[in-house]
């Protein structure tokens, strides 16, 4: 069962100079920053830069990644429904999951369990 939107990653190759543009933009910084990620906290969702992203991981644009209680379920059945995998379920560390199809029509579809997120939680 599908339970919200939780976070929009965008390709960054240039991490650096993405996680200074959108600190600006936002007008915080990321609550994490890593070589490989960055993500912000922007009123209850994730928006995340990924300077790994490649067009098999949703690199040509964003990948959304929608709420799940069970990221391995929701896998298994978006792929019994005709999906494609883009990436198998990944542990992201903190108990959280991640894992990305394409869906029948060309979009990358990504789903999310993680047990940290609170809907509403406003900056």
């Amino acid at each position: 069962m599908i339970r919200g939107l939780r976070t929009v990653v965008y390709p960054a190759p240039e991490l650096d100079a993405a996680k200074d543009w959108y600190t600006k933009v936002l007008g915080f910084a990321p609550y994490f920053a890593e070589p490989f990620y960055v993500g912000f906290e922007v009123g209850g969702f994730e928006l995340g830069l990924d300077p790994n992203a490649t067009p098999s991981t949703g690199g040509t644009g964003v990948l959304s990644y929608w709420g799940v209680a069970d990221c391995a379920a929701a896998y298994a059945r978006l792929l019994e429904l005709g999906a494609t995998e883009l990436s198998g379920v990944q542990d992201v560390g903190g108990g959280i999951k991640v894992a990305a199809v394409r869906d029948p029509f060309g979009n990358a579809f990504g789903v999310v369990e993680n047990p940290h997120f609170s809907v509403g939680k406003v900056r």
